[in-house]
Parts: C-alpha cells; sequence; structure tokens
C-alpha cells in the first residue's frame, strides 16, 4: 500500500515534533555544560530552525522511497 503525500507529511511534522521536544530539553541540558548560556527563547528559536530542516527531510526522503517502491 501506497502513502499518501498528505500522510508522508503527517509523519514527518510528527517525527519533527517530538524531535523538537527532544531537541530543545538536550539544549537547556547540554549547552551550560559547555559553557554556552543563553535564553529560553533562543534556544526554542534555534530549535524551531532545525526543525523545519529536519520536517523537509523527512518528508522528501519519505517520497523518495515511495517513488522507488
Amino acid at each position: 500500500m501506497r502513502q499518501s503525500r498528505r500522510m508522508s507529511l503527517a509523519e514527518a511534522a510528527a517525527n519533527v515534533v517530538i524531535g523538537y521536544i527532544l531537541a530543545v530539553a538536550t539544549q537547556i541540558v547540554v549547552f551550560p555544560l559547555f559553557g554556552i548560556q543563553i535564553v529560553l527563547a533562543d534556544d526554542l528559536a534555534i530549535g524551531g530552525i532545525f526543525a523545519l530542516v529536519s520536517l523537509l527531510r523527512g518528508f522528501m526522503l519519505r517520497r523518495v522511497f515511495e517513488r522507488i517502491r
């Protein structure tokens, strides 16, 4: 059974939302260990940029593999 574009996007989005939450939480814990002190708004912005890149990557890869199949 093929996956529709909408379901590919939904799957990629769910993956990114969970990844975003984990990334921001990790940044809050790890950055201070390396002497990086930033405010929460910066953590959220950095996480958002990477989340957008991850969403696009996940969607594109899913579509490539659907095409190959």
